[in-house]
């Protein structure tokens, strides 16, 4: 088992910057990534940035490429999401998802998730 918590929502004016973070503890060695997503308020939860816990490596979705940024920390068993330049269509309920994925980049099971953090940004 791994526990998974969220932390560093808030809110914020439309331009300005927020870092969320995601402690991982427990059987880290079953993870190797973990994944960003946001579900805003009625909509469906969405994939925005992948970090590889080896390489530190991120991929990131469109909507926020350019403005948000994937790092992790592993001596601290953390993960860090920072958010530049927000927007209020970034509201939403941001989560962590810890997970192993394979070489030919399939996940493992659903991995394990966090409660959230709440980011909004008005305008």
């Amino acid at each position: 088992q791994v526990q998974v918590a969220e932390s560093g929502g808030g809110l914020v004016q439309s331009g300005g910057s927020l870092r969320l973070s995601c402690v991982y503890s427990g059987n880290i060695e079953s993870i190797n990534t973990i994944a960003w997503y946001r579900q805003p308020p009625g909509k469906e939860r969405d994939l925005i940035v992948v970090t590889s816990l080896g390489s530190g490596g991120s991929e990131y979705a469109d909507s926020v490429k350019d403005r948000f940024t994937g790092s992790r920390d592993s001596a601290k068993n953390t993960a860090y999401l920072e958010m530049n330049s927000l927007k209020p269509e970034d509201t939403a309920l941001y989560y962590c998802n810890a997970l192993k994925v394979t070489t030919n980049g399939i996940s493992v099971g659903d991995g394990y998730w966090g409660q959230g953090t709440q980011v909004t940004v008005s305008s």
